[in-house]
């Protein structure tokens, strides 16, 4: 099989590249501004592919002759998101699924993340709703292009699957090699309102994107996360158990969106990137937690690691 990857140069699109390398695969991986880990660039199964997703007509080359399409790219760590993310979470996406269709690439699949549906617990869990009204700018934009997505692909000539993933975890992920460091000198810390999260395996994650591409019939949005959701405080609190650091403090939530809109105008002033916005406060504040039925009955029905205390081992 054919697969374009979008987004390859990223800590997670790198980690799918590899996964399906595994495999009888031929990877096509975009490039723009950021080099690939250079394992990737010199595997003699991956071919190079020059992208520009604001330019529609730079796409029709990398899709040409893929079976599948999977798109994991995206822009974070800029100030003032609401100027950029339209454009690089939605009409990029939406660039990208056109030239796929012309192409006649059979798949397309999307990584997206629960938070979509916008505030979900035990008791009301995210169920793959296209119709919810996040607040999140991010959350927003992702929505609107699943939306496109399923929208272009009407028609049939295409699969359209979303994989709304948790928080992927494990070794290499760069959210927790941060957070190990901020704990290591002492200064991570959280906010006090209970926040639910759900998570997911790097391994239980990767081997679903590759069932995701190979199996035949797939069509819609899948929730991708294990078997235990947890309050994002008690996870942290383990993690300092397991790492043998500090507990996080618990400081007022405006503490953190203070500390979001200071490095957004430090960023703006500077002409650099962030490491927080005050929309990533936003939608890290809301709770989530996933209803994985359609995960279970037709990607993967057992997890190596089926919640965090078993997968506490990867970090």
């Amino acid at each position: 099989m054919k697969i374009l990857i979008l987004g390859a140069s990223g800590n997670l699109g790198s980690h799918i590249a590899r996964h399906l390398l595994t495999g009888q695969h031929q990877l096509r991986l975009s490039v723009y501004r950021t080099s690939l880990p250079p394992d990737l660039e010199e595997n003699p199964k991956v071919s190079l592919a020059p992208t520009d997703l604001d330019k529609p007509e730079s796409l029709s080359a990398a899709a040409t002759d893929a079976d599948c399409v999977v798109y994991a790219a995206g822009v974070l760590f800029r100030p003032h998101p609401e100027r950029f993310l339209p454009r690089t979470n939605t009409l990029y996406v939406r660039h990208m699924v056109d030239a796929s269709i012309l192409a006649g690439v059979k798949r397309f699949v999307l990584i997206s993340f629960p938070h979509v549906e916008e505030d979900t617990t035990p008791e009301r869990r995210a169920m793959g709703r296209l119709n919810a009204q996040p607040k999140s700018i991010h959350a927003r934009t992702r929505l609107d292009a699943e939306k496109y997505l399923f929208a272009a692909c009407r028609d049939g000539a295409m699969e359209p699957v979303v994989l709304r993933a948790g928080i992927v975890y494990g070794p290499e992920m760069k959210l927790f090699e941060v957070a190990r460091s901020l704990m290591r000198w002492k200064l991570l810390a959280i906010w006090s309102k209970p926040t639910w999260i759900h998570l997911l395996a790097l391994p239980d994650f990767l081997r679903i994107v590759g069932i995701a591409v190979e199996r035949n019939g797939l069509h819609g949005v899948y929730n991708l996360c294990d078997d235990g959701p947890v309050l994002l405080q008690d996870f942290l609190d383990a993690l300092a158990a397991h790492w043998g650091g500090t507990r996080p403090y618990r400081l007022p939530a405006v503490s953190f969106k203070a500390a979001a809109a200071i490095c957004e105008f430090l960023a703006t002033l500077f002409g650099t990137g962030t490491p927080l916005t005050r929309d990533m406060i936003a939608m890290a504040m809301t709770s989530v937690v996933a209803d994985t039925s359609r995960m279970k009955n037709e990607l993967q029905q057992d997890l190596q690691y089926p919640d965090f205390k078993k997968g506490l081992v990867l970090l």
